[in-house]
């Protein structure tokens, strides 16, 4: 019985959405999901970083996860979030997203590794694709989504 209980390991996601497709991000990195808020804009950053925002007195750097996978530009609605994702090496950092949808539970079967052969950008985020109730969630890989923050 133990057996099988170790070859069963699952992973949950949240499932987010930008654009037309449906992403989904390791929840041992999400710290915490906010309402969009005012972002202030910081001089000479990377254009997919958005600026910062006060976080409970910490400043918390925010980026564009759209202009990063070379999608189009951000539009603020009611669904969109900040999704904190912290990270040992990179620290806590807030990305955009069009919307936070569900939290999935994948066993490591519904997980297929991507492979890396396309010229597309927003690609080479990707570490899997998950199957889940008949739809496709592209995972992302936030170690490559995310950058290094000083």
């Amino acid at each position: 019985m133990e057996e099988l209980k170790a070859t069963c390991e699952t992973i949950q996601y949240i499932v987010i959405r930008l654009g037309d497709e449906q992403y989904g991000i390791d929840i041992k990195y999400v710290d915490n999901i906010l309402r969009m808020q005012n972002i202030t804009r910081v001089p000479k950053v990377a254009p997919y970083l958005k600026g910062v925002i006060n976080l409970r007195g910490e400043v918390l750097p925010v980026m564009s996860i759209r202009i990063k996978m070379g999608l189009e530009e951000d539009v603020a609605t009611k669904s969109s979030r900040i999704i904190v994702i912290k990270m040992e090496q990179q620290g806590m950092i807030g990305i955009i997203v069009d919307e936070v949808k569900e939290v999935v539970t994948l066993d490591v079967d519904q997980i297929e590794k991507a492979a890396y052969d396309s010229k597309e950008d927003k690609d080479n985020f990707i570490s899997g694709i998950g199957k889940c109730e008949g739809s496709l969630i592209s995972l992302l890989d936030l170690s490559l989504v995310v950058p290094e923050i000083s």
